[in-house]
């Protein structure tokens, strides 16, 4: 089994989260080589960029700050590059695994809009899971986040908050 590396590196992300796409410009022939062809296509009315928006702290690793318009297109290059690394490395027939963040593929968002850009037609699958108190009924707001929703219960020992 092969394993791809296919994000982005931070700091070129980190670039997008402080000046924009503009920001990548700046990048040698070599960095560019890491991330998806620019310009990237971005579409900042996807519910998944604009809901960011209105995030105060709920995203970014414990970031304290206000999210700023960019945050979103760092969100968005991220997608982006994933998806392009994976239509890159699959080959016509290949089952790619790909594992991510939920928010890179809730809802048929992130990813999966980029990767239906750069591979027109290929079938996608995607998991997720969700906490809830109570795992005999999923809430309604998480039934259509996945093709698959696992449900699992809030009280269940995490690794993270």
């Amino acid at each position: 089994m092969k394993f791809v590396a296919s994000n982005i590196p931070r700091r070129y992300a980190s670039l997008v989260a402080s000046g924009g796409f503009e920001a990548l410009q700046k990048l040698s022939p070599e960095a560019l080589k890491y991330i998806a062809p620019l310009p990237v296509e971005y579409d900042p009315e996807l519910p998944c960029y604009k809901d960011m928006l209105s995030m105060d702290g709920a995203i970014g690793g414990g970031m304290e700050n206000k999210v700023n318009e960019n945050l979103p297109k760092a969100q968005a290059i991220k997608d982006a590059t994933m998806a392009r690394s994976i239509a890159n490395f699959r080959n016509a027939g290949q089952t790619v695994v790909h594992y991510n963040g939920s928010y890179h593929s809730d809802r048929h968002m992130g990813i999966i809009w980029y990767l239906n850009k750069y591979a027109p037609g290929v079938k996608v699958m995607t998991i997720t899971t969700v906490l809830q108190d109570d795992i005999d009924k999923m809430n309604d707001e998480s039934k259509d986040l996945a093709d698959f929703v696992i449900v699992i219960p809030s009280s269940m020992t995490r690794i993270y908050k």
